[in-house]
């Protein structure tokens, strides 16, 4: 499902405001639009950039929240409390881009061949270790679906070919991606 050029605005300025409130040490701001997607529970994430650079990314993976409660959150985490990162400051606000990525329901597969780089993203579970790759970090390294999966597995903190044994599960997802430099 394809968000629309509103739906998609909305959610960048609930991302924006979200940020600069908390680095105001100000309310989180109301979410006061009527439209029907950000009621929907939906997986998102948020990422971050400075001048081109990851500066934080984080989401749900499933749909807990509705799509407007959960980007607003993910706003917030990704900006001062992803684990990668310092907190970003308020004088930095001004240098970030935006880019939302909401997800679709995940899929188990049985077969690696199901992959379509630049389509789909990767969720890797084996035991207590799991890892995420959205599906615009395999098109923005230029990789193929061995190196996705491959780098899928360190993301999980796994031998580079975990994806192969039979105890790992693996999962693909859509993204409709956008952000504020589109």
């Amino acid at each position: 499902m394809e968000l629309s050029d509103q739906e998609k605005t909305t959610l960048l300025e609930i991302a924006k405001r979200a940020i600069i409130a908390k680095a105001g040490n100000r309310e989180m701001p109301k979410l006061t639009t009527d439209l029907p997607i950000l009621k929907e529970k939906r997986g998102a994430f948020v990422t971050l950039k400075k001048r081109g650079h990851l500066r934080g990314c984080i989401g749900y993976i499933k749909a807990v929240k509705p799509l407007g409660e959960t980007v607003q959150e993910m706003a917030v985490a990704a900006a001062f409390h992803d684990p990668r990162f310092p907190s970003v400051k308020s004088e930095e606000i001004r240098d970030l881009s935006f880019e939302i990525s909401v997800l679709s329901p995940l899929q188990k597969i049985k077969n690696i061949d199901e992959i379509e780089v630049g389509k789909h993203g990767i969720y890797i579970v084996r035991g207590y270790n799991s890892g995420l790759l959205l599906p615009q970090v395999a098109t923005e390294y230029g990789w193929d679906r061995d190196n996705f999966l491959k780098e899928t597995c360190y993301k999980a903190g796994l031998p580079p070919r975990a994806w192969k044994d039979k105890e790992t599960e693996i999962y693909i997802f859509s993204a409709d991606y956008f952000g504020d430099k589109d």
